[in-house]
């Protein structure tokens, strides 16, 4: 599941179908993109009562990840594109009525509603991402700026770029840029990754310890009781042991 949250649900305002799946969720407590709460709620609440089944990922996507130094050398922040997995976007735009002409693209016109689909973070969902630099987290500005949002070659896509509270020196070490979803509700795969500000540094992608992700999955399942609530065991979040990491270092 994605990480200790409720399936989403809708305003009780009863929007003309068209909107209906733009309807911002009144609390989502699964935190996985905000994209999320475009999907049909039938096919999203099952999801959410699946107890253990639930511990593999149900949204897929494709991840970018650009580290972005300042005018001093430092990492000031980090542009992130998610690129969403053809059946969560042929979902949310079937369910939302987007292809008005019925030619399975999006147009400008028809993206035009879904602008920012995926930015409205409640303050519950942190943005599945995280910078560490050994083994500390860095703190980061709350929520995303400079976003962008796109249809691209069949898929729905944004940007959004992380701003760090304080820049980071790479001189002390190397760092790490990760995106991923503790309760491993959406799979992110890093497709991409690069260096912009700086010409010395490098991005380099750390693949997942698929070992020390099936080690993690072994010993929740070794917590799982039947006879216990979802709500009294609480969600596997193993997310971070499945997912990939790009490393960036300096000289």
């Amino acid at each position: 599941m994605c990480a200790g949250r409720v399936a989403p649900g809708l305003d009780r305002r009863a929007p003309p179908p068209h909107d209906r799946a733009m309807t911002r969720p009144v609390r989502r407590l699964i935190p996985c993109p905000p994209l999320a709460a475009l999907l049909p709620l039938a096919a999203v609440l099952p999801l959410a009562l699946a107890g253990p089944a639930a511990a593999h990922p149900h949204l897929f996507v494709d991840t970018g990840v650009e580290a972005i130094f300042d005018g001093d050398g430092r990492l000031a922040a980090v542009r992130l594109t998610w690129i969403y997995d053809e059946f969560t976007t042929m979902s949310a735009i079937a369910d939302g009525g987007y292809d008005r002409d019925g030619d399975g693209a999006l147009s400008q016109a028809e993206m035009q509603p879904l602008q920012g689909f995926d930015m409205e973070w409640g303050a519950d969902f942190l943005g599945d991402f995280e910078v560490e630099r050994a083994g500390e987290t860095i703190p980061l500005v709350p929520g995303p700026q400079d976003w962008t949002s796109a249809w691209k070659d069949g898929h729905l896509m944004s940007t959004h770029v992380r701003r760090l509270v304080e820049p980071l020196d790479p001189a002390t070490g190397p760092i790490l840029l990760k995106p991923y979803d503790p309760g491993y509700y959406t799979d992110y795969s890093i497709v991409a990754q690069s260096v912009s500000g700086r010409a010395d540094c490098s991005a380099t992608l750390v693949e997942p310890d698929e070992d020390a992700g099936l080690r993690a999955l072994a010993a929740e399942l070794d917590k799982f009781d039947a006879t216990k609530s979802l709500d009294e065991m609480g969600y596997m979040m193993i997310g971070e042991s499945f997912s990939g990491a790009v490393q960036v270092t300096c000289p």
